[in-house]
């Protein structure tokens, strides 16, 4: 008895790699993707640590009968969140105190959001340009990356824009934006 021993042809190995191509050609825009679905989940998990955060602050607020009272972005009216003073408006985290004044600093007091090594804060000026979000607002965007704030834009479109509370009765608008991420 013969013991035969038999390999691939050439045609074989050939056809065999043509197919895992295809297969890696179709497959691969979806795992490409991949970076673009977590910077937009990031982006979530940072509008939920703001609704929480401003939560927390409007019940503080309410403890101390002030959940009614605007605070026009002067710093007048605040509570102590874990030691920090956070200005508020309504009750809610004033975003007037974050743009005239305190910027990234007023907001690490009520929220952990790390402004070193992860995120960007853009303060709004309602200039029309795309470095600025509205007026009386404030925008948080992932470190590095361009952010267009306009609403016609197609490109950098990417951030948590923050909005005051309008009366005593509206929680603050936390909208994230992520076309473009």
């Amino acid at each position: 008895m013969q013991n035969q021993q038999r390999g691939f042809t050439l045609i074989e190995l050939i056809i065999v790699i043509v197919i895992l191509g295809i297969l890696a050609v179709t497959a691969a825009p979806r795992f490409i993707n991949l970076s673009s679905d977590a910077t937009a989940s990031t982006l979530q998990g940072v509008k939920a640590a703001l609704q929480s955060g401003a939560q927390l602050v409007y019940a503080k607020s309410a403890i101390a009968g002030d959940q009614a009272t605007v605070g026009a972005g002067q710093g007048v009216v605040s509570v102590t969140v874990s030691g920090n003073s956070v200005s508020t408006s309504y009750g809610y985290p004033d975003s007037v105190y974050v743009v005239d004044t305190a910027g990234a600093d007023a907001v690490t007091n009520w929220v952990q959001v790390d402004f070193t090594n992860d995120f960007d804060l853009t303060r709004g000026t309602g200039d029309a340009a795309a470095g600025s979000p509205a007026a009386d607002t404030f925008a948080i965007s992932p470190l590095g990356g361009t952010t267009d704030f306009r609403p016609t834009a197609t490109v950098g479109r990417c951030y948590v824009l923050y909005s005051n509370a309008a009366d005593a009765n509206t929680a603050p608008q936390v909208t994230v934006v992520s076309d473009d991420c």
